[in-house]
């Protein structure tokens, strides 16, 4: 269709709430998903040194607990002398116990300087005020114009990732205890699988990490040429991710294997789920390397580089292959996709072809600074609390679950699995297999409502490393952002069907509009 994620549904006007629950979750998914890159930066700045500041103990963040080498094979031996800290003293083996490495310091009271409750967000970071403002800046550049990307460049941004993964696995499973946490990582504890929350987390992992449901793939296709084979992309697309993710996570718990036989405590007490693991397993990595600042610089390098990578492609989105001939403003394909799934869905919404580049400047702009204001209240003692309101409700588990099941349902039942079946046909020269189509129409609305169902009959408030427990009023606030979104279908239901005149036979024509691939004349596509 070269439409956003709005513009897509005409294929069913009755359901174009669904492209505006797609946006609403793909704002709140820019809002607090930059963080990532934001704390990014942070580290990769305190890289820029000769000895990485959270490779040991004596700074001012750190607390009389902070220990760099534990040496638990002296308390083992029934020895009382071990090293902690920056010099030898007595400690017993439940004092050594006790002891936090500094790479977990470093996180908690430098990066996030973590309060004690949602109902306390401190003092704003001016360091990471500067970061935020920084990324976004970047951010908006990256969108604005847009930055024509060599053959070459794209080569390495894409490849350097895997060679910076590839070199921490083979230090890390030289480690002592690495085996173990890779056999923690790999061994199932078929028990969880009684858990909701299990449930929840495999279902975001798979949604989010593929961006189903946020629009932005929609975006990004908008630009493809009409024959080009999406059917293999979907594919490649699935292996390449879940492989890539699969891979890491021997990288991780290589890692976390090593700390936690150096403190003598279990793998899953070493770090807490969620952003923390990364910004704890991966800089204690590089700790452990020769040239460690270097290798911090290098990984944290990738990380922005992921956040931040662009192949840019300006020209018509429309009419190719479609006999359309309708003049569209230029376009920059993304650097960071969801924000250009955003913008690219606000401008097809308002459609003004004549209006040139300066609208989309314009929006783009508004686009970062909104976000980069509602970010603020992540950058203060209490915004981890506020960074995991967002992530457990705004843009994954339920709304992700909920936005696909209606988008398979109106794909499979409203318009017709056929006859979809049939446009794709049209564009890459041959049906997918009919397990496509049962799967639109049958077993992912099935999986997806039964992973719903399981969420709500056994849903707990949400906890934050699992000592601190969200208040009730916190939830509510996470379950208004969750219901921002899941509400926009069902209220767009009702209102185009409480505008339309005549019988509900009269107005079919709203459930299912004509196929959008097939030549039609401008005024009825308009």
């Amino acid at each position: 269709m070269k439409q956003g994620g709005i513009a897509a549904w005409n294929i069913a006007p009755l359901f174009k709430g669904l492209g505006l629950a797609s946006m609403v979750i793909v704002f709140f998914c820019n809002s607090y998903y930059i963080m990532i890159l934001v704390w990014g930066l942070f580290y990769l700045v305190h890289s820029l040194t000769d000895t990485l500041p959270w490779a040991t103990c004596g700074h001012a963040w750190n607390t009389e607990q902070c220990a760099e080498l534990f040496h638990l094979e002296l308390c083992r031996n029934g020895s009382s002398n071990a090293s902690a800290g920056t010099g030898p003293f007595n400690l017993s083996c439940a004092d050594l116990a006790s002891k936090r490495s500094p790479v977990i310091e470093f996180w908690e009271n430098k990066v996030l300087r973590l309060s004690g409750d949602l109902s306390e967000p401190g003092e704003m970071n001016w360091q990471m005020i500067l970061c935020l403002v920084t990324t976004w800046v970047v951010v908006y550049f990256c969108i604005w114009k847009g930055v024509k990307s060599t053959g070459k460049i794209v080569y390495f941004t894409a490849l350097f990732p895997y060679v910076v993964l590839i070199l921490l696995l083979v230090h890390g499973v030289t480690l002592p205890g690495a085996l173990g946490g890779i056999v923690y990582y790999l061994k199932p504890d078929w028990s969880k699988l009684a858990e909701a929350q299990v449930w929840i987390d495999a279902g975001t992992q798979i949604f989010f990490s593929y961006a189903i449901g946020l629009g932005a793939l929609t975006a990004l296709g908008s630009y493809n040429r009409f024959h080009n084979n999406c059917y293999r992309d979907a594919y490649i697309l699935a292996v390449i991710n879940s492989s890539t993710s699969f891979f890491a996570g021997f990288v991780v718990f290589s890692v976390l294997g090593f700390m936690a036989s150096e403190q003598g405590v279990d793998i899953s007490k070493v770090a807490e789920s969620g952003p923390g693991l990364a910004f704890i397993a991966y800089p204690k990595a590089v700790t452990l390397m020769p040239l460690s600042p270097l290798w911090a610089t290098l990984f944290f390098f990738m990380l922005l580089v992921l956040g931040l990578d662009s192949q840019v492609q300006q020209g018509d989105r429309y009419g190719e292959g479609m006999g359309w001939h309708v003049p569209a403003e230029p376009r920059s394909l993304p650097q960071f996709v969801g924000v250009e799934g955003f913008i690219t869905g606000i401008l097809d919404l308002f459609p003004q072809p004549g209006a040139g580049s300066l609208r989309r400047e314009l929006t783009a702009a508004v686009c970062c600074v909104v976000c980069c204001l509602i970010d603020l209240s992540m950058v203060t003692q209490g915004g981890m609390y506020v960074f995991q309101l967002f992530d457990n409700y705004s843009a994954s588990g339920i709304t992700l679950l909920w936005q696909a099941f209606w988008e398979c349902v109106v794909i499979a039942w409203v318009y017709g699995a056929d006859r979809f079946m049939d446009d794709v046909a049209r564009m890459i020269g041959y049906r997918p297999l009919p397990f496509m189509k049962w799967c639109w129409a049958v077993v992912t609305p099935l999986v997806c409502v039964g992973i719903f169902v399981f969420h709500v009959v056994n849903y707990k408030p949400l906890t934050y490393n699992k000592t601190y427990v969200y208040p009730w009023w916190g939830d509510a606030i996470g379950w208004v952002l969750a219901l921002s979104s899941m509400l926009c279908i069902p209220c767009t239901v009702l209102y185009k069907l409480l505008r339309c005149k005549g019988s509900l036979r009269e107005v079919r024509a709203v459930w299912r509009g004509p196929s959008r691939l097939r030549p039609q004349p401008i005024s009825a596509i308009l």
